[in-house]
């Protein structure tokens, strides 16, 4: 969840000021990684689910001040746009029966916000875009009440100059521009959380990496966008473009977006934050009144409020975070490629995919990372966003496949075994993992049964409507979207 600040105006000191706060806590930050100060014994796993919220006819509510008064929990927040939420699932173990707990959790704060939500008139939706979105939703009024976002946009524009251009080349082609970040709410995820030590950081974020193509492929949940059909996970390239703040020529510079893949495989977790410092100007220029380097010197843990805040605004899809919890400094990987929904089952047979997978990649003797490149590993995850499960993903020893026929001949064995090292119940893991195993045998996705649905209604808005209310009753049976019939 990003972080609230007020709302104000910079200046060129306080552009300076911040500067050199956020390298004095790229210093403090090296200081603490040499002297290992972090918390690396009890390894656990968080959640963020984003939400579109939409009325009783499928299309967008601009409600969530109302629907978040209503549900009135400390865990739902406001998100970018004013048809946005998001729940923050608390941190816990897998092990034993820790995979079922979690995914109850999940559905029994969703049942409960649910009825508030009904009761002002905002239903909730797990998708990763609201296929009934139009481009006269997405404005600057649209926005959240929260300052960060007014700030957000302000800043974004003053360094573009100039308005966003929306392309996207899919099934349909999608061409046109916005005058406001708004069209990022579009994008709707699930961000995975997992807490690691500073000596195994760099495989984690490694193997993260190596895995999103697949991660995507198989999770796909975002066919359409303003009407058209696009890609199969056509959120990879809308938020990519909706935050950019980059004109047409500081990208033929090379300069880097702040949507970001990155570019190189690490050698450590001071890797990102370097980057994050060398390569982005800051966005939200907002000095605390903490010196770090006292507090460090005085057996404290510092917050490092500034490189915390800058690293929010560099929207990596493995994203680096320092956090304190309970006066205890830690690192998490934070998975931010994967859509929401369609059911809470789905989205934690997603999650158990990706734990599986993270707990053996970064182990392994020989790492995947070492027998690819880089660009490989990007090349994945465009392909899966725009194809989905028919997309021919790169594996060292395979080649290129198709993304099921990977999954289902190497990835899957490897996820069963990285849940049995995290002790998942066998049942669990199995019901879990065998969601997967049937979405790629029956090559049957959220993005699929949209576009299938949407074809079957007609194809136009209307179609697209009544696709999105036989959605949300598929939504609330939790039944896994394989299973969904038209």
């Amino acid at each position: 969840m990003g972080r609230d600040v007020p709302s104000v105006s910079f200046s060129r000191e306080d552009r300076r000021r911040y500067r050199d706060k956020v390298k004095l806590s790229l210093d403090v930050l090296a200081g603490m990684l040499r002297e290992s100060r972090f918390e690396c014994d009890r390894p656990r796993m968080g959640m963020e689910i984003e939400l579109n919220l939409v009325d009783s006819r499928g299309e967008p509510a601009m409600k969530n001040a109302e629907v978040l008064a209503a549900i009135a929990e400390p865990d739902w927040a406001t998100e970018l746009g004013q048809f946005n939420v998001e729940i923050n699932v608390p941190p816990q173990v897998l092990s034993g029966e820790g995979s079922r707990l979690l995914e109850e959790s999940v559905r029994l704060r969703l049942n409960r916000a649910r009825e508030r939500a009904a009761r002002v008139g905002g239903q909730l939706m797990l998708v990763g875009i609201l296929p009934t979105l139009r481009e006269s939703d997405v404005s600057e009024a649209t926005l959240s009440a929260n300052p960060r976002y007014k700030l957000l946009n302000e800043q974004i524009f003053a360094a573009r100059g100039e308005d966003l251009h929306l392309m996207i080349e899919g099934v349909e082609r999608l061409d046109t521009y916005a005058d406001s970040i708004t069209p990022e709410a579009a994008c709707t995820s699930v961000q995975l959380h997992l807490q690691v030590s500073p000596e195994t950081f760099a495989d984690h974020w490694n193997a993260a990496q190596v895995i999103a193509g697949p991660q995507v492929a198989v999770a796909a949940n975002s066919p359409f966008l303003f009407g058209k059909e696009l890609w199969r996970e056509t959120r990879i390239s809308l938020f990519e473009q909706a935050t950019d703040t980059r004109p047409e020529e500081l990208k033929a510079q090379g300069v880097r977006p702040r949507v970001w893949f990155g570019e190189r495989w690490i050698t450590s977790v001071f890797d990102l934050f370097e980057e994050n410092v060398r390569y982005f100007p800051a966005l939200l220029p907002l000095c605390d009144e903490e010196d770090p380097r006292r507090v460090l010197d005085e057996g404290g843990v510092p917050e490092l409020h500034e490189l915390r805040l800058h690293n929010g605004t560099v929207y990596r899809w493995n994203r680096p975070v320092y956090d304190v919890s309970e006066g205890i400094p830690h690192l998490r990987v934070e998975n931010r490629v994967l859509p929401a929904g369609p059911t809470v089952a789905d989205i934690a047979a997603n999650a158990a995919f990706y734990y599986g997978l993270m707990r053996v990649l970064p182990a392994a003797g020989r790492p995947v990372w070492t027998r690819m490149s880089f660009a490989a590993a990007e090349d994945n995850l465009r392909n899966a966003a725009r194809y989905g499960l028919d997309a021919r993903l790169y594996w060292p020893g395979l080649g290129e496949v198709p993304a099921a026929e990977l999954i289902l001949r190497r990835l899957l064995p490897m996820a069963y075994h990285g849940l049995d090292l995290w002790e998942v119940d066998p049942v669990q893991r199995d019901r879990l993992l065998g969601i997967i195993e049937r979405r790629c045998v029956t090559g049957r996705t959220g993005a699929d049964w949209q576009v299938r649905a949407a074809r079957a209604f007609g194809g136009d808005h209307e179609a697209l409507r009544r696709m999105t209310l036989r959605y949300l009753q598929h939504m609330h049976t939790n039944e896994p979207v394989h299973t969904w019939g038209i």
